[in-house]
C-alpha cells in the first residue's frame, strides 16, 4: 500500500503490540502525518524521563494517524493510513490477532483447500452489517466483482488477477448457499489466504452503493460522508472533512463483545508540529509521526517514544514519460535517471534525517521479505553499493550521464555545470521529514548541475499527480500488502493502478515498449507451481525494474509511534495495519 509516513526497516514477525509504555526495538524513521492541527505551536515536550497519560475518557480513544483520507471505501482505497480505518470499521473473512497469525473473521475456520490448490471453499458465520441487513456470501461476490469492474477504476483490479474468469468477465466464485464460498483460482497461490485478510477483499453493501450512485460514475460517493453501512467494529457517526472524524462501536458488529473502547476520535493533520503539540497537550493518546528535529531527543530516551516493524521500501520515482527524456534512447533515459540515483547519499538521509536506525537500501525488494520458497529473497542481491552512493558515485554518474549525451565544465570547487541544463521539480506530500528527504536529494544533484524545486502538495492531489503521471520525479513509499515479493513487483506492470512511474504506458521509447515482457513475467509468477523457478523468475523481474532506473530505492521502512502511558492493547502488523478495537486506557 502506498504510504504516507516516512519511515524504515521492518522484522520478521507479522505483527507488534505496542505495550503500555510504547516499547521501541531499535531501528527507524520518522513519518509524514495526517492534517490540520491543535494548536499553532508545540507545546513543550514532557520531561523525557516520565511517561505521561491523558485526558480521563477511558472508553475514548483519540488518534491521529493522516490528513483527510483518500477513499474509505475499501474497493478504492490504496493508502496504508486509508487502510488502517477500513480494518477498523470493515470485516473480512480473516484477520490478523495479537499474535501476528492469520485468524478467521467472518469465516467459519480456515479454507478448505483442494488437493491441486485451485479450489478454495469457505464456511462463513452469521454476521449482519451494520444497518441489521444479513450479510452472506453472495455480498462477496458482488463486492469482489465491483472491484474488478472497469468502472469502478480500483488501483488493486490486479490481486484478483488470481481467480479463474468466467466468459462473461465476472470472477469464478460461487456462492452454493448464504454461507458457503467456493473460489476458483488459476494455480495454486502461496498467499491467497492473506489476500483475504487484505481490505480490497471486504465486502460493501451492495444497496448502499447503488443507492447513493446508481449510474456507477463516482464509485465511492457511497462512503463520502459519515453514517455509511459497514460491518466492522466501528461506524463512522461524524466527519467533519479535513478536521475531524468520530467513529463508534458497532453493536452488529459479530465481535462486539470483545471491542473494548466506545469510541475512537482521530484528528485529521498533516502538520506534525500541531500533532505533536496536540499529543504533548493530553488533546490525543496515540500518533504515528513526529516532527523531524524532535526524533533525536525521543528515540531511546521518551519511554512513550517507539518503533514498529515494517515491510516495505521508501523511494523515487520518476515518471519515464516525462518530456525531460524525449528525444533519448531507452538506455539513454535510464542511464539519466541511474545516475541520479547514484548522487544520491542514502547514508546520509538514514543517519541525518531517519536518525532511527534505517537500513539504507540497495534494492527494490526489502530486507527481510520472503521469497515463498523457504528463503529470504533479498539475501546476496545488491544493485549498487548503497554505503557509497552520493558523493563517493560522483564520476560514475557523471559518465552515465556523458553516455546519454551530457557534457560538464569543472567549477574547480568539486562540482560541475552541466550541459544542456537538467531542470525539474521534485514532487512530494507535506511532512518534515519528506521535505528534508528532498532537500537533501536537492543539493546531491546538485553535484553534476542538476537544479531541483520542491513542490509539496495535500495528500489527496498528490496521490491523483502521481497516479496521473503529472510529475517528472516523485517520493514514493510501498509497504507490502503480504509477504511476498510479486506483492512490490506486480505495482509495476502496465495496467496496475499504483504504476505511478507510468512504466509500459504511453508511447515514447523511454516508457520501455518491451514492457509486455514484464507484465508476462509476473503473470507467469503468480501462476507458477514450480517455487524454485518463481523465484528465479521475481529476481529477473526486479533486474528488469531496476534497470528501468525509474524507481530508486532510498531505505527499507519501519515506522514511529507515541502512545501514552495509560493506553495498552494496540496492536500494528508489518503490513503498517494498526488496529484499535482491543485498546485500553485507564
Amino acid at each position: 500500500m502506498k504510504k504516507k509516513l516516512l519511515s524504515a526497516l521492518l522484522a520478521a514477525a507479522m505483527v507488534v503490540s505496542l505495550a503500555a509504555c510504547g516499547s521501541a526495538p531499535a531501528a527507524p524513521a520518522p513519518d509524514e502525518v495526517a492534517e490540520q492541527g491543535a494548536t499553532e505551536e508545540a507545546a513543550p515536550a514532557a520531561d523525557a524521563a516520565e511517561a505521561t497519560v491523558t485526558n480521563a475518557d477511558t472508553n475514548i480513544l483519540r488518534i491521529n494517524l493522516a490528513s483527510e483520507p483518500d477513499y474509505l471505501d475499501p474497493a478504492l482505497n490504496s493508502s496504508v493510513d486509508g487502510g488502517c480505518l477500513a480494518v477498523n470499521s470493515f470485516a473480512g473473512l480473516y484477520t490478523y490477532n495479537e499474535n501476528g497469525e492469520l485468524i478467521p473473521d467472518l469465516a467459519d475456520g480456515m479454507p478448505e483447500v483442494s488437493a491441486d490448490g485451485t479450489t478454495y471453499t469457505v464456511k462463513m458465520i452469521d454476521s449482519v452489517w451494520s444497518n441489521g441487513d444479513p450479510l452472506t456470501a453472495q455480498d462477496f461476490i458482488y463486492s469482489w466483482n465491483r472491484v474488478i469492474d472497469e468502472q469502478t477504476a480500483a488501483d488493486y483490479a490486479y490481486l484478483f488477477d488470481v481467480f479463474v474468469a468466467k466468459s462473461d468477465g465476472t470472477l469464478a466464485v460461487e456462492a452454493p448457499d448464504d454461507h458457503t464460498l467456493v473460489m476458483q483460482l488459476q494455480a495454486p497461490c502461496p498467499y491467497f489466504n492473506d489476500l483475504l485478510a487484505f481490505p480490497t477483499f471486504f465486502p460493501v453493501h451492495q444497496a448502499s452503493v447503488e443507492a447513493a450512485n446508481p449510474d456507477g460514475d463516482v464509485p465511492g460517493k457511497w462512503a463520502q460522508e459519515a453514517g455509511f453501512v459497514c460491518n466492522g467494529a466501528y461506524t463512522l457517526k461524524e466527519w467533519n472533512h479535513d478536521e475531524s472524524m468520530v467513529y463508534v462501536k458497532n453493536p452488529n458488529y459479530h465481535d462486539a463483545a470483545n471491542v473494548t473502547m466506545d469510541e475512537l476520535h482521530f484528528m485529521l493533520s498533516a502538520d506534525d508540529t500541531a500533532i505533536y503539540a496536540a499529543y504533548n497537550s493530553g488533546d490525543v493518546d496515540y500518533i504515528d509521526t513526529v516532527p523531524n528535529d524532535e526524533i533525536a531527543s525521543l528515540n531511546g530516551i521518551n519511554p512513550e517514544f517507539g518503533i514498529l516493524p515494517q515491510l516495505g521500501t521508501y523511494y523515487v520515482c520518476f515518471n519515464v514519460n516525462d518530456p525531460m527524456f524525449d528525444g533519448k534512447t531507452e538506455e539513454e533515459a535510464a542511464n539519466m535517471r541511474k545516475a541520479m540515483s547514484y548522487l544520491i547519499d542514502r547514508q546520509f538521509i538514514v543517519e541525518n534525517i531517519g536518525q532511527t536506525g534505517q537500513q539504507a537500501a540497495d534494492a527494490f525488494i526489502p530486507a527481510g521479505m520472503s521469497d515463498g520458497n523457504g528463503g529470504e529473497f533479498k539475501a546476496g542481491v545488491s544493485y549498487y553499493d548503497a554505503e557509497k552512493t552520493g558523493a563517493d558515485m560522483v564520476e560514475d554518474a557523471k559518465a552515465l550521464l556523458e553516455s546519454a549525451g551530457y557534457s560538464f565544465t569543472d567549477n574547480g570547487d568539486g562540482t560541475y555545470a552541466i550541459d544542456p541544463a537538467i531542470n525539474m521539480t521534485y514532487l512530494t506530500n507535506d511532512g518534515t521529514g519528506h521535505v528534508k528527504i528532498a532537500e537533501s536529494i536537492q543539493q546531491d544533484f546538485g553535484a553534476l548541475g542538476i537544479n531541483i524545486e520542491i513542490k509539496t502538495e495535500d495528500w489527496n492531489v498528490f496521490l491523483e499527480d502521481r497516479k496521473n503521471g503529472n510529475f517528472t520525479v516523485a517520493r514514493e513509499g510501498w509497504v507490502a500488502d503480504y509477504n511476498d515479493p510479486i506483492n512490490m513487483l506486480e505495482i509495476f506492470t502496465s495496467d496496475s493502478g499504483n504504476n505511478d512511474a507510468q512504466l509500459g504506458k504511453g508511447t515514447p521509447v523511454s516508457s520501455s515498449p518491451k514492457w509486455d515482457e514484464y507484465n508476462n513475467m509476473i503473470n507467469e509468477i503468480r501462476y507458477d507451481t514450480d517455487l524454485a523457478k518463481r523465484v528465479e523468475t521475481m529476481h529477473k523481474a526486479e533486474d528488469m525494474l531496476m534497470d528501468t532506473g525509474a524507481v530508486i530505492p532510498i531505505y527499507y521502512y519501519n515506522d514511529v509511534y507515541m502512545q501514552k502511558s495509560n493506553v495498552s492493547n494496540i496492536y500494528a502488523t508489518v503490513f503498517g495495519m494498526k488496529y484499535f478495537m482491543h485498546a485500553t486506557k485507564n
